[in-house]
């Protein structure tokens, strides 16, 4: 069974990603791990933070000469801002105040609406959610990006690519479908400031990143993970835990602000006819198999992948921490304060989709173990081998 878990804090000494369940003998290229950890800091409306941290995967254990040994894998990722951050938040207890008498600690008591702080002091019983927002930070998802990296690099060996770009960034969206070719193409542009496939449309986006800060505001958007190749049969109708659209829905909806999740074009099918959103079936002879007139499903019926490409959009809210602060309470005086303020992006919506191809490709990857199992990469493509003749012969 594929798990993955991940520890640290915002402003610790490290971020850790845990994976355990690969086959030995995958190809683990730091390279691409990397790279995808650069793709999650990039983005035109990014804070200051991004100019601190350069992301970098250190894999620790369950890798050797290149390749999974089938134990589990330990991957660090540094915090350079930790050395900011030491007499704040040390491991072992300290004075909380430094010689000139300021809060060392670095107390947060006026609560950010939208953000984990106040229901997070509540829960735990701080009155201080300095260490609440410090795991509840975006931060951590840079661990989820390394840990998705890896389950990419196991999909890349059956043919399977995961990839996002941006639908919407505010009120400003693109309204027609992207060809995967497009969203290749802006994928592998680095200096594409919002990853979206229309350069005018993008133009637009900027404006709009632009107009937020100007403002002290903050804007959120829709961004949409693309998996092509994945064949049929991944998931089950049989319980409810096994349906890989909701498990797909859990993992996307589990990002940092993300508030809506749509398979397919879901949302624009709950206002339509059932003759208008079904995708009508056909066979293709010379490939021997069946396709989708449309993929409005969104590559899952029933829970379980038809062949087509899986498509999934999150819902991404302005983020919750504005220059402009909006109204809060003291954690301990309970008087009206403005809400606290820490360095923070305007728009996070590229860096989302990143995220959400590691959260897809950790989900499909997990769903693709559970069919065709294998202890080694080898016996893997064996199953897997064998299930494709047993496609073509259906």
């Amino acid at each position: 069974m594929l798990r993955f878990f991940t520890a640290g804090e915002s402003h610790g000494q490290a971020l850790i990603a845990w994976i355990s369940g690969l086959p030995a003998g995958v190809p683990v290229e730091l390279e691409f791990v990397n790279r995808e950890m650069h793709r999650r800091q990039l983005g035109y409306g990014r804070g200051g933070r991004q100019k601190i941290e350069k992301d970098h995967a250190e894999f620790l254990a369950g890798v050797r000469h290149g390749k999974t040994i089938g134990a589990p894998i330990a991957i660090r990722i540094e915090n350079r801002d930790w050395k900011n951050w030491e007499k704040a938040l040390p491991v072992e207890d300290a004075d909380g105040a430094d010689d000139s008498g300021h809060d060392a600690q670095r107390r947060l008591t006026s609560p950010r609406p939208g953000h984990a702080d106040l229901a997070g002091a509540l829960k735990f019983n701080f009155h201080d959610a300095r260490y609440i927002l410090e795991r509840a930070s975006a931060r951590e998802t840079a661990a989820r990006t390394s840990a998705g990296a890896v389950a990419k690099l196991l999909l890349r060996e059956f043919g399977i690519s995961v990839l996002s770009h941006t639908i919407a960034v505010g009120p400003v969206k693109l309204e027609r479908a992207a060809q995967w070719n497009e969203i290749e193409s802006i994928c592998a542009n680095l200096d594409s400031p919002l990853r979206c496939v229309d350069a005018e449309i993008e133009a637009r986006m900027k404006a709009e990143v632009d107009r937020a800060l100007r403002a002290g505001d903050s804007v959120g958007g829709i961004f949409e993970v693309v998996a092509r190749g994945v064949p049929p049969g991944l998931g089950s109708h049989a319980q409810w835990d096994e349906k890989l659209d909701g498990r797909l829905a859990r993992a996307v909806m589990s990002i940092q602000a993300v508030k809506g999740v749509e398979l397919g074009t879901g949302i624009a099918n709950a206002t339509s006819y059932g003759s208008e959103v079904q995708d009508e079936i056909r066979y293709d002879g010379e490939k021997k198999r069946f396709q989708r007139s449309s993929n409005r499903a969104g590559g899952i019926e029933g829970g379980i992948t038809n062949g087509e490409n899986v498509v999934v959009r999150g819902y991404l809210k302005p983020i919750s921490t504005l220059r402009r602060a909006l109204g809060s309470a003291d954690l301990n005086s309970k008087a009206s304060i403005k809400a606290a303020y820490e360095r923070s992006d305007i728009c996070v919506v590229p860096a989302a989709g990143v995220i959400a191809e590691a959260m897809v490709g950790y989900v499909l990857a997990e769903a693709f173990l559970e069919k065709f199992g294998g202890d080694s990469l080898e016996e893997t493509r064996r199953n897997f081998q064998g299930y494709q003749k047993q496609l073509d012969e259906f």
